[in-house]
């Protein structure tokens, strides 16, 4: 079997696979939800000899308020804090941040071919989920949660 085939296959077999979606970039384009409520993305880039999972995250606009309130040492702390605890999950990630407040960030590890097993897969969609996770529960520490009860949503919006 091709690793598309693979990895369609593993993913199908867990109840992961929610999309297959075209992408010029890409050989195939996988979007899974895992765990439940939470979208990602399993790429294979064209002309790459590895699968990329990834997922983005919006931060959404009740954190972001409690973000702005902040004084500018706390939201500074925070994102040091936010780099320092994603580098040792020993992930690559991307935060866009603004006026030193934290707007979207995303999150992406990759395995190469000579090494991918369902296995792998598996342990890198929840290495990439975990980081995500460590991101929501920095906030929460540094800033609260939202005084209001917002639903979980499937848009990946940070919602807690």
């Amino acid at each position: 079997m091709s690793i598309e085939e693979n990895v369609k296959q593993w993913l199908s077999e867990e109840d992961l696979l929610r999309e297959v979606k075209y992408d010029e970039n890409a050989d195939f384009h996988f979007i899974v939800e895992f765990p439940n409520d939470n979208i990602m993305d399993v790429v294979k880039p064209t002309g790459k000899d590895c699968i990329v999972i990834a997922c983005a995250t919006q931060v959404a606009p009740e954190h972001l308020n409690l973000m702005n309130g902040a004084d500018t040492l706390t939201k500074k702390d925070f994102i040091m804090a936010l780099n320092f605890g994603l580098n040792s999950f020993l992930v690559d990630f991307e935060l866009k941040v603004a006026q030193d407040i934290l707007q979207q960030f995303v999150v992406t590890d990759q395995i190469f071919e000579d090494g991918l097993t369902k296995n792998e897969l598996i342990k890198t969609l929840k290495k990439v989920f975990k980081s995500k996770l460590h991101c929501i529960w920095l906030i929460d520490q540094k800033f609260g949660r939202p005084s209001i009860d917002v639903a979980p949503s499937n848009e990946n919006d940070m919602f807690l």
